[in-house]
């Protein structure tokens, strides 16, 4: 009987860096960070005030490690307008030009660093996505959250000799998986330089994002 990839569950690899030494630089380098980048929080902040609103933060329920929920935090890239009906209006027409701006170059994850100094998350790791696709996972899938979700997430994984960039949702899950089974200090140094990498090429796939959403069937879009 053929057994689909989707379906063949991995071990996590386990080692004194994924045990001990990975959660200790990400306390220390979040730390730092945050310090280091604190005029900027204070400048998004007040900027926020003035072209969003209050909350200057967006609170969000995520699935971090095994699939236990966290109130991940971001800078909000859009209004609280609503419509006639009293519902919020379609995020194109809340999305301002400084949401746009913040995306763009990730500035809106940044106060994601105090959920990695709490412990909800990794520097590198899976992204955290949506609570509701908890129960759409395959097995093999479902094992992305065998580690903490990252802040800066793997882009490649190897097929065969192949090294494929992610682009749809399986290849982004297969990503995790083997982010799963080869963790260890030297990838996430490759996954930190390639997002480093990513930053300084100014891609606006995050500004103009239009994925569709996960639906359990859709692995190949």
């Amino acid at each position: 009987m053929n057994c689909k990839i989707e379906d063949v569950v991995v071990k996590p690899r386990v080692s004194i860096y994924s045990k001990y030494i990975k959660r200790l630089m990400d306390i220390i380098l979040c730390s730092v960070a945050i310090i280091v980048l604190s005029p900027v929080f204070i400048a998004i902040s007040l900027l926020e005030l003035k072209f969003h609103g209050r909350p200057v933060l967006y609170k969000t329920k995520r699935p971090g490690l095994n699939g236990k929920l966290f109130d991940m935090l971001k800078f909000r890239s859009m209004t609280n307008e609503v419509g006639q009906d009293g519902l919020p209006l379609p995020d194109d027409k809340r999305l301002t030009k400084f949401g746009r701006f913040l995306r763009k170059y990730s500035l809106d994850e940044l106060p994601e660093l105090f959920n990695i100094v709490k412990g909800d998350m990794s520097i590198i790791g899976p992204r955290p996505l949506l609570e509701k696709y908890l129960d759409l996972y395959s097995p093999r899938y479902r094992m992305r959250h065998a580690v903490k979700p990252g802040l800066a997430c793997p882009k490649v994984f190897k097929k065969g000799e192949e090294r494929v960039l992610t682009g749809t949702w399986r290849e982004q899950f297969e990503a995790d998986i083997y982010y799963v089974e080869h963790l260890s200090f030297l990838y996430d140094l490759k996954v930190f330089a390639a997002i480093v990498q990513e930053l300084f090429a100014h891609d606006d796939y995050r500004t103009n994002a239009t994925r569709a959403e996960f639906n359990g069937n859709n692995l190949d879009e």
